[in-house]
């Protein structure tokens, strides 16, 4: 078994205050994002931008995860900063590898839907 089958599958989202949508796993801070993102297999990753003082920003969190190539399959960025939203996607467009997905905006009601029912079998 490689590595990658013995980590965790999860959805993952980070933001500081909003509620978590059912299903996926929540990172209220940055660091603790980045330790899900080195510790388990993350499908679906949404990234807040503004995380509160003294915390890494997304564009922070975007950096590190090009630093640290723990990209998941697929990136929503859900901040309401627009200058968040295109810091963090120019940091991951650069650099993500051809098999990641990356969304400039918000994850539809349909993804958040699937992974809700997917989470509950």
């Amino acid at each position: 078994m490689n590595s990658i089958e013995s980590k965790p599958k999860i959805d993952l989202y980070m933001d500081d205050w909003r509620p978590c949508p059912e299903g996926f796993a929540l990172a209220r801070t940055g660091e603790e994002c980045l330790e899900m993102l080195k510790v388990c297999e993350v499908g679906i990753l949404s990234l807040d931008h503004e995380m509160g003082p003294g915390e890494l920003s997304g564009s922070e969190v975007a950096a590190r995860i090009v630093a640290n190539g723990t990209f998941p399959r697929e990136i929503y960025l859900h901040t309401s900063s627009e200058y968040g939203r295109r810091s963090m996607y120019g940091i991951l467009y650069a650099s993500k590898p051809d098999h990641v997905v990356l969304h400039q905006g918000s994850m539809p009601e349909e993804v958040r839907r699937r992974v809700a029912n997917e989470s509950s079998r």
